[in-house]
């Protein structure tokens, strides 16, 4: 990773972000290898621009699929690891499609499988698109609201998250891309617990003062969305939407190793 350097807004590449390339692989797509529907949120949030204040009701009505994020996050990621989609095979019945969907939300999300034995998902082109279809199966099958509270990430958030740390995140996560790897990121502020939400990060532009990661958000299905890392600062922010004031976040990698 580069010093840190002055905020001057001087490219350190060119061209749109870059998305993670290795041999005989393709990179993570956001139209190919997200879910179309959203995980669905408990509140309302209200933000009041002077005060700083947030306002929250709950949603009524009350959603039927919340408290998913990364539940979602990590289903992605599996299905990008260890599912092939054939849409020139006939389309399956919905017993063999959870049977299916069951198979790959069991394999490691930590790292991808052998081409040869992926499960091969048929009548679908993507996962956005069998999301489209099959949204019931998917939401079913790829595990419940519980998952997303019972991460080892969790541990990690109770103890001070240093800029260094954040320093070294920032790197490890430029570094993943170069072996097509998919980071999978946390974030939080603890312990106001004002976000405590998951993305999976794909593709990456830099400049001298920042790099700006690309990233799919399972609240926001319909494009992707930027989380940055301010070199000067050595923290990272995400950008004010429905559900965050926006602002800086302290982020962890997770599902990378076994202690996260």
């Amino acid at each position: 990773m580069e010093p840190r350097l002055d905020n001057t807004e001087r490219m350190t590449t060119s061209g749109p972000p870059r998305p993670a390339r290795a041999a005989g692989r393709r990179g993570f797509q956001f139209d190919r290898d997200t879910f179309a529907f959203p995980n669905e949120l408990v509140w309302e949030y209200r933000f009041d621009p002077a005060s700083g204040q947030v306002a929250t009701r709950r949603n009524v009505p009350a959603p039927a699929y919340a408290h998913r994020c990364f539940v979602l996050v990590r289903s992605a990621r599996q299905f990008f690891y260890h599912a092939r989609f054939e849409p020139a095979q006939p389309a399956a019945g919905p017993e063999a499609y959870r049977r299916l969907i069951r198979e790959v939300v069991a394999r490691d999300p930590r790292k991808p499988g052998v081409e040869a034995e992926k499960v091969v998902i048929p009548g679908a082109e993507s996962l956005r698109a069998f999301s489209q279809r099959q949204a019931g199966l998917l939401k079913a099958g790829c595990g419940g609201a519980w998952e997303s509270y019972f991460l080892r990430s969790h541990w990690r958030m109770v103890f001070p998250i240093s800029r260094r740390h954040q320093e070294r995140t920032a790197s490890q996560l430029i570094r993943s891309f170069a072996s097509l790897e998919t980071p999978i990121v946390h974030l939080v502020r603890f312990p106001q617990l004002t976000i405590n939400h998951g993305l999976v990060l794909f593709a990456f532009r830099e400049t001298e003062s920042a790099i700006h990661f690309t990233a799919y958000d399972p609240n926001v299905p319909a494009h992707p969305v930027e989380l940055t890392y301010q070199r000067a600062a050595r923290s990272f922010s995400f950008p004010r939407n429905h559900y965050w004031a926006g602002g800086r976040v302290d982020v962890i990698e997770i599902y990378r190793g076994w202690f996260y």
